[in-house]
C-alpha cells in the first residue's frame, strides 16, 4: 500500500511517499516558507513521486495533517488532499499535526509539543510518549501555561520561539512537521486497525479575516 502524506499546518510544506509493504519512506520533501504553501505544495508532490518512480495513480491512501494551524496554510493541505482523494477514489486520512511532531521525537517519557500560533500564542498538546496524546490540542499564550507544562521536555518550533518559558526545550529533536513521520504514524495505526479522525481542520480560534463591525448591507430597491 502506498501512502501519500502531506502537511501545511505549520510554516513547513512537507510531503512524503510511504510504502507500507516495504515499511519505508520512498521519497520526501521538506521546505519551510510560511507564505508560499500554495505555491510549493503541488511541485513538492510531483518531485516526491518522480524521485520514488511512482505515478500518482499508484497511491492507495492520502494522509493529511489537520492542524491546528493558521487558516490559510492549513486549508491548502486539506483541500489538496481532498482533491487527490476524490480524483483517485481513495480514502483521505486525517492526523493531528502535533501528533506527527510528537511521533518524530521518539520520546518515551511525558513531554509537550508546541508550534507557533502567531499572535504571541502557541498551539500545544501534552503526550505521555511519542504515540500517545493526553487530551485535545489547545492554543494559549506561553506565559499563561501551567508551570508543570512548560517545565516538561518540550518539542517544536513554538517551544523554541519561547524557550525562556519552555525551560525543558529539547534542541536535539525536530522542530518542524515531517510528512515522513506523519506517514509512518499512519502506517502504524493502519496496521493496528485504529480509526482516524476525519480530515477536517483544527483551527481552535477564529480566522483573522472578519466582516467589519460597521459593515453596511446594501439591498436592491
Amino acid at each position: 500500500m502506498l501512502l501519500l502524506a502531506l502537511d501545511t499546518a505549520t510554516p513547513a510544506v512537507t510531503v512524503a511517499l510511504y510504502d507500507t509493504d516495504g515499511d519505508r519512506v520512498l521519497a520526501a520533501s521538506d521546505q519551510t516558507d510560511a507564505r508560499r504553501h500554495g505555491e510549493l505544495l503541488l511541485p513538492s508532490v510531483d518531485r516526491v513521486l518522480r524521485e520514488a518512480g511512482r505515478p500518482l495513480q499508484d497511491v492507495d491512501r492520502v494522509v493529511v495533517g489537520t492542524g491546528p494551524g493558521p487558516y490559510t496554510g492549513l486549508r491548502v493541505g486539506l483541500v489538496t488532499a481532498g482533491t487527490f482523494g476524490a480524483a483517485l477514489g481513495v480514502p483521505v486520512l486525517g492526523l493531528c499535526t502535533l501528533d506527527g511532531i510528537a511521533y518524530a521525537s521518539g520520546l518515551e517519557e511525558p513531554f509537550v509539543v508546541a508550534t507557533d500560533a502567531r499572535r504571541k500564542e502557541v498551539y500545544w498538546a501534552r503526550y505521555s510518549d511519542a504515540r500517545t496524546r493526553v487530551g485535545d490540542p489547545a492554543v494559549d499564550r506561553p506565559g499563561e501555561l501551567p508551570a508543570e507544562v512548560t517545565a516538561m521536555p518540550s518539542v517544536g518550533a513554538g517551544a523554541r520561539l519561547y524557550e525562556e518559558v519552555f525551560t525543558g526545550l529539547r534542541t536535539d529533536l525536530p522542530l518542524d512537521q515531517s510528512a515522513a513521520a506523519l506517514a509512518c504514524l499512519a502506517a502504524e495505526k493502519l496496521a493496528k486497525g485504529e480509526e482516524f479522525p476525519p480530515p477536517r481542520p483544527l483551527y481552535l480560534r477564529r480566522p483573522d479575516a472578519r466582516v467589519p463591525a460597521n459593515y453596511k448591507v446594501v439591498t436592491p430597491k
